[in-house]
């Protein structure tokens, strides 16, 4: 780490549970060897995890920097919020990093505006959250008025470097320090090519420097996607207005965050015109989950779950403090500024049995503790009826994000009454723990949720198979 960042990433944090502005320094542990916590040293951001002061305004402020990435200084949220959710608190021009000139004068695919807008977190305190919203090029000529599309992203990381906006400006970053690649892009040129506006979310803590990325956590990152929605009205130009339909997309981590929006829309955002989700191998369980990506190539993702729920949960703060050793507490805070390129080559294929002091996967331990169970389980998609028709589109032979239980989520909701497109992608299995069985479903299906979200748009009505899902695997 260099010098910049660890003085501007102190060891202040914001305590779980209070409002984002609130910094408070972390507790040291009471008992067990000396040396530092883990709630300050992975969860609290001790050096190496770097959650900075909230400034009282952008202008002025001392960028962070994380892995050798300056974050713009727009990305620090001011000290007071707004009250109402969704607002919109700045907006400036941002040049998308694949864009070109179009004939007719206009930016393809079309024009970025970077975004911060005031939400509310799992612990129910205010929070800034980043994001971006593009402008269309291309003609709504479906009928009703220009859409829009809420889109949340794949897995990203857990530096503030690998925030999705950013990588819209940065669609590949690689200083020898980090390594994130803007890997949403095609999606979201292919969602602007019909004509259906975007905007995008970092989500809680990733861009965003005042905490940490609580990564997967089902009601910061539902909230942080319908907040987006709203605040898109708000940004200047802007064409779609509270009367625009709007659709949610994501695949894997954005599965997940789709999911639960979808679900939470009808009492957080009854507001948002939800006119149809889709859900591509949606998180729905994390307890089957963490089983899936342990000792993958995507291992890192266990760490940001770790550091994100110990940072907002106290009880899985307590779970992990008592069972994870010194060199889980390192590769923890390692992972906390990491991007999924970094932790593909920094962690891939990491047993979570190599940080934990009883040398048992974070797994069992979470099964055998009654409070970290029941924490996980407060995560679970699935437990109430979605609004609008989704479509859940899941790979069969996904290891990663297991097949079976984002199935489940589909014949959970149907259970529920809910209007639900299943879709089990039939492909050969390509390569255990490698990422391919969950990554390549999401290109070749990428065109059909596409075409079916655009369907839902326009206003066509869904045809749900709720009846069919048990003769489909």
């Amino acid at each position: 780490m260099n010098r910049s960042e660890t003085a501007s990433r102190s060891a202040r944090t914001v305590h779980p549970g209070s409002p984002a502005t609130r910094t408070t320094t972390a507790p040291t542990r009471r008992a067990g060897p000396a040396r530092v916590s883990l709630l300050a040293g992975v969860v609290a951001g001790v050096v190496c995890v770097g959650l900075s002061t909230a400034p009282a305004s952008a202008s002025g402020a001392e960028p962070v920097v994380s892995r050798g990435v300056t974050i713009p200084t727009f990305y620090n949220p001011p000290t007071e919020l707004p009250a109402a959710d969704g607002t919109l608190i700045r907006s400036e021009a941002m040049p998308l990093g694949l864009g070109i000139p179009g004939l007719d004068g206009r930016p393809v695919p079309g024009t970025a505006t970077r975004l911060m807008y005031k939400s509310t977190d799992s612990a129910g305190q205010p929070v800034a959250v980043t994001g971006a919203y593009i402008e269309p090029s291309a003609t709504w000529h479906k009928p009703g008025p220009r859409p829009l599309v809420s889109v949340a992203s794949g897995t990203m990381g857990q530096g503030d470097q690998c925030a999705p906006s950013f990588a819209l400006q940065h669609p590949l970053t690689l200083n020898g320090n980090t390594v994130s690649v803007g890997y949403e892009s095609l999606a979201i040129y292919r969602i602007l090519a019909t004509g259906a506006a975007v905007v995008i979310t970092d989500y809680v803590g990733l861009g965003a420097t005042d905490r940490l990325h609580t990564y997967a956590n089902r009601l910061d990152q539902g909230h942080a996607l319908l907040d987006a929605a709203r605040a898109a009205r708000a940004v200047p130009g802007a064409s779609v207005t509270a009367n625009s339909p709007t659709g949610l997309y994501g695949y894997s981590h954005g599965g997940g965050a789709s999911a639960a929006a979808a679900e939470l829309q009808p009492s957080y955002a009854p507001d948002v015109k939800l006119a149809g989700t889709y859900a591509g191998a949606p998180p729905a369980n994390l307890t089957s989950v963490i089983k899936g990506i342990d000792g993958s190539a995507l291992a890192g993702a266990l760490a940001w779950s770790i550091n994100g729920f110990a940072q907002a949960d106290p009880d899985l703060r307590a779970v992990v403090e008592a069972n994870v050793s010194d060199a889980g507490e390192a590769a923890l805070k390692d992972a906390s500024t990491m991007c999924v390129g970094d932790a593909l080559f920094g962690l891939g294929f990491t047993h979570s049995s190599t940080w934990t002091t009883n040398g048992k996967s974070i797994g069992d331990i979470i099964a055998a503790d009654p409070r970290a169970k029941a924490a996980l389980d407060k995560q679970r998609i699935g437990t109430l009826e979605p609004a609008g028709p989704v479509r859940v589109a899941t790979g069969v032979q996904d290891d990663i994000v297991p097949h079976t239980q984002a199935r489940q989520l589909a014949v959970d909701w149907c259970a529920e009454g809910a209007d639900v497109t299943y879709e089990a992608i039939k492909l050969p299995n390509l390569g255990d723990k490698i990422l391919t069985n969950h990554l390549v479903p999401l290109i070749t299906d990428q065109g059909n949720a596409i075409s079916w979200l655009t369907d839902r748009l326009s206003g066509k009505p869904a045809t749900s198979n709720c009846r069919a899902i048990p003769l489909q695997p």
